[in-house]
């Protein structure tokens, strides 16, 4: 490495935020990207570790220790192209990765890991500011169509990845713009969706075309894309989100937890809020949390933006409660490292403000005469194993009511929609009701998938990688060979041998 004494020298820094009390009147990003002097040093931090665990914790395989030579090195070029040959949106996965690479960190056995999700960050930008990404389409044409339904991380990664290979492709999204979850899952002041425009057009200069409003199965005829391409690459994510059937869930006031968050994204780009994702009506008309108290179901990531979002809107309070215990503050023994660990989290959502309580019980939501929430009713519950099974019982005596005018459901998506696209395909489902695939191949062999359709609800990286894995197999499929990039074989197993 650049600076074999680097970690020893250097403190782990993080990047900078905006103050609490001015990031709460906008929808700024919060986090701001590494200047060069603490860049270099926190890459100086990597250490000459032999067998580098981070390439494992990775879900695209990423080049880290290299990448962060060259930026200790200033070679700010040979930095992104290290990063980009596995990764096609560093510029996403830089700002709302869960980092699993940093618990990896063999650095991190003793001592706080390196930074590497704001180093990628930071090499992104920086190859954007000194213009080193220009559109770079491909030298010849297969003359071979590919439609991608779902213009998530996934089907953006596959669309990229297709399209490099000469393949014509084309990204159907039912939204009115693309981006799926990044788009409208996501807060802007986690991902500004300026980010994500700025790589649309140099994946439309590429030759990528892309279809907004084109509603698979219900404006676009399924038969006909299967009659008009050589294949199909499913990328439409898991949207039905798990709900909470118990009394009181028809009361104004309990909404899903993405019904809030794809409104306010709207909001800030200036986009019409009445028409959902999916290009319907929202059925409750326009969501506020202003001067209500607020309760979120779900102690997640979405639950998290719905905190901050909150905050913003300007509620009376907010309140996050999860039905599971509490997690340690420190790594918990069951996850040892180089395991992605069992601990508590504070997001800047929580920094901002709310009350967090675990092990809650919602019984029911209450209302009052005309039919809106006032409140929630809920228990404190117990966890306790039983035959190697985690189950609880209520505490007696606990049972209160929590005043509550805005519930909001966070707990999670249980499978993609089945109605329309996917009826229409015949596509075998697998037992969690997602598409089944081998290789990403599904039973229609002009038919593939991946990301949260085939694995189920995952991380954005976790998306990324499929795409670009379900883009190989469709190359091969339409080509009988592939030169697009495998993915660095796992180090899994020398894991599990080395800590043995």
């Amino acid at each position: 490495m650049g600076k074999p004494t680097g970690f020893m020298e250097f403190d782990r820094q993080t990047p900078s935020k905006r103050k609490i009390n001015e990031r709460v009147l906008d929808y700024q990003e919060i986090e701001e990207t590494l200047p060069i002097s603490t860049a270099k040093n926190q890459a100086a931090r990597c250490m000459s570790c032999g067998v580098p665990f981070c390439h494992s914790g990775c879900p695209l395989g990423n080049i880290i220790p290299e990448f962060n030579d060259a930026v200790y090195e200033q070679n700010w070029e040979y930095a992104y192209e290290l990063l980009i040959s596995t990764n096609n949106f560093p510029e996403f996965t830089g700002r709302i990765c869960p980092a699993p690479c940093e618990t990896a960190c063999v650095l991190g056995i003793n001592k706080p890991p390196v930074t590497i999700e704001a180093i990628e960050r930071f090499i992104i930008e920086t190859a954007f500011e000194k213009g080193y990404i220009k559109p770079n389409p491909p030298l010849y044409r297969t003359g071979k169509k590919v439609a991608v339904i779902g213009s998530g991380p996934a089907g953006l990664a596959a669309a990229a990845q297709l399209n490099k290979a000469g393949h014509w492709v084309t990204v159907f999204e039912r939204a009115d713009a693309i981006g799926g979850l990044l788009r409208y899952g996501i807060p802007d002041f986690k991902l500004d969706k300026k980010i994500i425009d700025r790589r649309l057009q140099v994946m439309e200069e590429e030759g990528i075309t892309f279809q907004t409003n084109a509603n698979v199965g219900v404006n676009v005829r399924t038969k006909a894309l299967l009659e008009d391409f050589d294949a199909i690459v499913l990328c439409g994510g898991a949207t039905v989100p798990r709900d909470l059937p118990i009394k009181g869930r028809e009361l104004k006031g309990v909404y899903f937890a993405m019904e809030f968050l794809s409104q306010q994204n709207k909001r800030v780009a200036k986009r019409p809020v009445q028409v959902d994702h999916a290009g319907k009506t929202y059925p409750h008309g326009e969501i506020w949390a202003t001067d209500k108290n607020v309760v979120v179901i779900g102690g997640g990531d979405t639950g998290s933006d719905c905190v901050g979002t909150s905050n913003r809107h300007k509620a009376k309070s907010v309140t996050q409660i999860e039905l599971m215990p509490m997690p340690p503050k420190q790594r918990a023994e069951s996850t040892p490292w180089p395991q992605w660990p069992m601990m508590l989290r504070t997001s800047t959502s929580h920094e901002e403000g709310c009350e967090r309580h675990w092990a809650i019980q919602t019984k029911e939501f209450v209302g009052d005469e005309q039919g809106n929430l006032k409140a929630l009713k809920v228990v404190d519950i117990e966890w306790k194993i039983e035959n190697g099974r985690m189950n609880f019982t209520e505490i007696s005596d606990t049972e209160r009511e929590i005043p509550c005018e805005l519930a909001l459901l966070a707990m999670g998506f249980l499978s993609p929609e089945h109605e329309g696209m996917l009826n229409d395909l015949g596509v075998e489902l697998d037992e969690r009701g997602n598409v089944k695939a081998h290789n990403y191949q599904t039973n229609n062999p002009k038919v593939f998938t991946a990301g949260d359709m085939r694995r189920g609800q995952s991380l954005v990286v976790w998306a990324i990688s499929e795409g670009r894995e379900a883009a190989r197999e469709v190359d091969l499929y339409l080509m009988g060979h592939t030169e697009l990039e495998a993915k660095a074989v796992s180090m899994l197993s020398t894991q599990k041998l080395a800590l043995v």
